[in-house]
């Protein structure tokens, strides 16, 4: 019997590989930018020291202080604990004349994230459509699908989802909310699976798995901090090399985990920009991937990409 789950409500996807890629080292500065229900923080703190620093950030409020009290617990280190977006790592760890050693970044969703009904990221259960990471702002799904039009929709879904059938898909919906507003996850799968028509059948997975994963993107301008994070951790590294202060040290070394193609294309582009620059050394020329072990422990492991380049030193 497989798992995605333990005691914690989430497994951290390709922890042996971080651990192998980032090396820590005692005393770094460690900052878990999608710190998550604190799995590979934790993991990574232990091999800290007591002098070492770990820095948490999320977006989920819960998930934060979750993951701050764990890290505590079983490294001995009281993390700091910033709640918001990635997309503003560098401003934060400047004004508080950080530096890091090791930077990770994993794309993905905690478990308790996806399968908590309430959320609605799920089509699994019949839910308020939300799909928030940070419930406390911005606009929900729902209200996401009553204002945007049909042409905005199906461009979403084609390019965030790479759905086959996006233009089909956003004709049902706005058909529909026509008649009656689309608040719930339930209404949202039932519209796709009548929009694949007889396709639904055949359909290697669930008809609305795309479209959810096209929203969730949007509703949290997932692709937009993506882009902010990379451009400061850009600036950092060419800083860095160039031996100007900055929120990175010099041979610092930065992880990010992808699940969707559009991430790790921005991943991986940036990466090897840098990397032609001499400004970034690649481990490895490929992405880590999860073991045969692992995806028999957690399914959802299996399109993690796991991308890590370390600063270097001016030639």
């Amino acid at each position: 019997m497989t798992t995605t789950t333990d005691a914690s409500g989430h497994i951290p996807v390709l922890l042996e590989q971080v651990l192998k890629s980032l090396r820590p080292n005692l005393g770094d500065v460690f900052v878990d930018c999608t710190a998550g229900r604190g799995g590979h923080a934790a993991a990574i703190a232990k091999q800290l020291g007591p002098n070492g620093t770990v820095v948490l950030i999320d977006l989920d409020r819960a998930n934060l202080d979750y993951a701050s009290e764990r890290v505590e617990v079983e490294s001995g280190i009281k993390p700091i604990a910033m709640h918001g977006s990635f997309s503003s790592v560098g401003r934060e760890l400047e004004a508080r004349s950080l530096r890091a050693d090791l930077v990770l970044a994993d794309l993905g969703f905690a478990s308790n994230q996806m399968d908590d009904p309430l959320r609605g990221m799920s089509f699994t259960h019949d839910a308020p459509l939300d799909m928030r990471l940070n419930c406390s702002v911005g606009q929900t799904a729902a209200q996401f699908l009553e204002r945007l039009s049909e042409r905005d929709l199906a461009n979403i879904l084609f390019e965030l989802g790479e759905e086959p059938f996006s233009r089909r898909i956003a004709a049902k919906i706005v058909e529909s909310r026509a008649r009656t507003p689309i608040t719930s996850t339930t209404q949202l799968a039932d519209l796709v699976r009548e929009a694949y028509g007889s396709r639904a059948r055949t359909s290697r997975m669930h008809p609305a798995t795309r479209t959810f994963m096209a929203l969730r993107i949007a509703v949290n301008d997932e692709l937009g901090a993506l882009r902010a994070f990379l451009e400061q951790l850009a600036l950092a590294a060419i800083r860095a090399h160039e031996g100007k202060p900055t929120w990175m040290n010099l041979g610092a070394r930065a992880a990010v985990i992808g699940f969707h193609s559009l991430e790790d294309r921005m991943v991986k582009r940036l990466f090897v920009e840098l990397s032609q620059r001499n400004i970034f050394r690649l481990e490895g020329k490929q992405p880590m991937v999860a073991s045969e072990a692992e995806l028999a422990e957690n399914p959802r492991a299996r399109s993690a990409k796991l991308r890590t380049a370390m600063v270097g030193r001016p030639d």
